[in-house]
């Protein structure tokens, strides 16, 4: 089904934020065919292919800012592409994708492997360069610039804590499990945190911070920096908090920063400045995880899903549960 033209003040109607989740859906079940294969590869470009044909079934002139990487690495949704069924007649969108966030996980049969998406009105989501990103984010609730990410991990902990009315040791933080980060983990240790390490997808690990359930507080590490506003879009549509700020390990990633308009190198990215305006996120889950089912494969060709859909004009969620047959 393809949605009717909108307004440009009304760029991202309530039909397209349903239909980013038949994007989500399509890439999450192309992946899920792979899962345990041991082939990373194959699941991700599953994944890719997947979610460009459902992309060109949209109403939308679509521009993808964050994708699998420049033209040169990726021969399929990657940054600068178009896509969408109107080019040239439809809204004008920008998106940050993954179609399979968690290659790793997903070939490993691990937990958190997720599709996931976030669209945005033109020119609304940072084009951040595929380099690492320093990150710390924490859920809604709190008061405006309770994180800080010029402050040390311990500063950071004792001003949740302190907003939270708990002592520092009883604040959970989400860390990606990589040996860069045994000087922050030894740091959270001494001060009695709690510490959930994740082997692999941090999108997953921001936004464990808005789901109560988790009992996840704050993330805190370094990751990939496509991820960062991918993860940021998400707390714009539930009221979270988050700084970011790009590492550079080489000239050759300065470089690549410039060649995307960035000029401050230090710069400590607020929410609003990686995703601002109303944006949309969508998830499904590929296996399970902390936030969503994986997708499973029943008898008689059928499938169910589990995705989530948020918007941050409205601040709905919504959590869709899709049941798939095979053609």
């Amino acid at each position: 089904m393809k949605t009717a033209a909108v307004s440009p003040s009304h760029v991202l109607d309530r039909v397209l934020v349903l239909e980013m989740v038949r994007v989500t859906e399509a890439a999450a079940v192309a992946a899920s065919r792979l899962i345990g294969r041991g082939d990373e590869k194959a699941a991700d470009a599953a994944a890719v292919e997947a979610m460009r044909k459902a992309f060109d079934e949209l109403y939308i002139d679509g521009t993808v800012v964050i994708g699998e990487g420049e033209r040169d690495e990726a021969p399929m949704l990657f940054i600068g592409e178009k896509v969408g069924g109107a080019p040239g007649k439809g809204p004008k969108i920008d998106i940050a994708l993954d179609p399979l966030e968690g290659t790793t996980i997903c070939a490993k049969a691990g937990p958190n492997s997720l599709a996931v998406l976030a669209a945005a009105e033109e020119g609304c989501l940072l084009n951040a360069p595929d380099v690492y990103m320093e990150k710390l984010a924490v859920g809604p609730g709190y008061p405006k610039g309770v994180i800080d990410l010029a402050k040390t991990p311990t500063e950071n902990v004792a001003a949740v804590a302190a907003a939270k009315g708990v002592k520092p040791s009883e604040i959970i933080v989400c860390v990606l499990d990589r040996p860069r980060h045994a000087d922050l983990i030894a740091e959270l240790r001494k001060i009695g945190c709690g510490i959930v390490l994740i082997g692999d997808g941090d999108v997953a690990g921001v936004i464990a911070t808005t789901d109560p359930d988790t009992t996840v507080d704050m993330y805190m590490g370094s990751g990939g920096a496509p991820e960062g506003v991918l993860a940021a879009a998400a707390l714009r549509c539930v009221g979270g908090q988050f700084n970011g700020k790009l590492l550079f390990r080489n000239d050759d990633e300065r470089a690549r920063a410039h060649k995307w308009g960035i000029e401050d190198l230090d710069r400590i990215y607020q929410l609003e400045d990686l995703a601002k305006g109303d944006c949309i996120f969508a998830a499904t889950g590929v296996t399970d995880g902390s936030l969503l089912e994986g997708v499973k494969h029943r008898r008689g060709g059928l499938m169910t899903t589990e995705s989530v859909v948020m918007r941050a004009s409205s601040g709905t969620v919504r959590w869709i549960k899709g049941e798939h047959r095979e053609h």
